[in-house]
């Protein structure tokens, strides 16, 4: 039996047999799936599984596995070039590492969706980043509070805090106030989704590097591997996320 047609986009592909692909999706009734797409290479004629083009996709099949029975394309898209195009492919393998299969998450569904429009406006990226990294920790359950510290006391603009895994935010006090952190400033700036001040993205990127580090694991995440390699070929790491 099918299931009915959903809104989806491709997040990854590879080869699988001799013409069919492997392919990750995002629906917005299924969440992630695993789908085998037949006829995905070699053909000249028909839909091909493509990154960011938003999709209706029904699927089928009595196993784990489904099969694409129907896919089409759900409107008009812009295309991702250049670093929207990496940062584009960044969202979709925390999408991919992050996400249980067979979740629905539709208020995800519909940040990732923004964050593709926002990028193919190529207009400032880092927030577009920070706000969907922060959206994906907060709807998975890992979120944390940015105006109140560990021990439930309020930020303060003029303090100073680091952030400690299964704790949160934590003042730093004393002789450690040297100690590197996130100013309070820069941490309700966050909060409130202002960008003004460079600073704030700073911290903004240092946070959530910090706390999707704990999630993602020691294995590297190949699209930053892939933007280093275009912006730096003789550097094998970059922060450009």
């Amino acid at each position: 039996m099918n299931s009915p047609l959903s809104p989806a986009y491709v997040l990854h592909s590879r080869p699988y047999r001799d013409t069919s692909a492997l392919v990750d999706l995002l629906s917005l009734h299924e969440g992630l799936q695993r789908v085998v797409w037949r006829g995905a290479r070699g053909q000249r004629k028909g839909l091909t599984p493509q990154p960011f083009m938003p999709l209706l996709v029904a699927t089928g099949g009595r196993g784990e596995l489904k099969t694409v029975s129907q896919a089409e394309v759900a409107g008009a898209f812009s295309v991702l070039q250049g670093q929207g195009l990496f940062n584009g492919l960044y969202l979709n393998e925390l999408l991919i590492r992050l996400l249980s299969p067979g979740d629905p998450q539709p208020i995800l569904f519909a940040a990732y969706q923004q964050a593709l429009e926002r990028l193919a406006a190529a207009g400032p990226v880092e927030p577009i980043l920070r706000e969907f990294e922060w959206q994906l920790l907060d709807l998975l359950g890992y979120g944390f509070s940015l105006t109140v510290d560990a021990y439930g006391d309020p930020i303060e603009p003029a303090g100073r805090y680091v952030w400690q895994a299964e704790q949160g935010l934590i003042r730093i006090v004393g002789p450690e106030l040297a100690a590197p952190g996130m100013t309070g400033a820069a941490l309700l700036a966050m909060a409130a989704r202002d960008w003004t001040l460079p600073q704030t993205l700073k911290a903004a990127k240092q946070l959530m590097r910090q706390s999707l580090a704990v999630h993602l694991g020691d294995r590297p995440l190949v699209s930053r591997q892939l933007f280093s390699q275009q912006s730096h070929p003789s550097r094998k790491e970059t922060d450009s996320d």
